[in-house]
């Protein structure tokens, strides 16, 4: 049995998912690594086009599932504080 962590959705607020640690974490660090710390920050596609070469290869081979990972961790760190996003279309990401 892998080991799991729960998330939060910014978008659900109060509600939590369970998914895997380990690639949880590699996508949370490939994230934070590649979002600048101020506006006008990355749209969603360039963010997950710069984490690619951050993730595991073990974990994501050949940047598999990255957007799904890349959203995951996105709204759970919205949720926390940690990331927010522009007030106006185009959605814009940046480390709080």
């Amino acid at each position: 049995m892998s080991d799991k962590i729960e998330v939060q959705n910014v978008t659900s607020p109060g509600r939590t998912t369970r998914v895997d640690r380990a690639k949880y974490e590699a996508a949370r660090a490939a994230l934070l690594a590649v979002l600048p710390d101020a506006a006008p920050g990355m749209t969603p596609a360039e963010a997950q086009k710069a984490m690619v070469p951050h993730l595991p290869e073990d974990l994501f081979p050949g940047g598999e599932k990255v957007g799904w990972w890349m959203k995951c961790v996105q709204l759970d760190l919205e949720a926390k504080g940690i990331l927010t996003r522009a007030p106006k279309s185009p959605v814009r990401l940046w480390r709080v």
